[in-house]
């Protein structure tokens, strides 16, 4: 999956939006405010930050040398994952919607709710 293909399926999500909070170059993008994907636009590689299950997590490093702990994130709770090494664009799909469906389960409720209706 390359970055214009990442970045369209990140909009096409219900309540996202994208920013540039930090910089001119480290794209993030946000359900309701709450970040749940980010990618460097400099780097030489693609690789996307994304949060994830803490037992997911460990389990996905282990399984995936192209998933590692999350680069200038709590490595706990965010992944690094190497877009253009080889992993199914499915899969890639799946790790997006996981992040931003934690995101979403951390939300008020008035906001979950908020985006049901959209």
């Amino acid at each position: 999956m390359n970055i214009e293909d990442f970045r369209n399926y990140c909009l096409s999500k219900k309540g996202v939006e994208e920013t540039f909070p930090f910089d001119e170059v480290t794209l993030v993008f946000k359900v309701m405010g709450k970040m749940f994907a980010l990618t460097g636009l400099e780097r030489e590689e693609f690789q996307v930050n994304l949060k994830c299950d803490p037992d997911k997590a460990e389990e996905l490093r282990e399984e995936y040398e192209d998933i590692q702990p999350g680069y200038h994130m709590n490595k706990r709770h965010w992944n690094t994952v190497y877009f253009e090494n080889g992993l199914d664009d499915d899969f890639l799909i799946d790790l997006i919607d996981h992040s931003y469906d934690l995101v979403v389960s951390k939300l008020k409720k008035s906001d979950r709710e908020f985006l049901a209706n959209l």
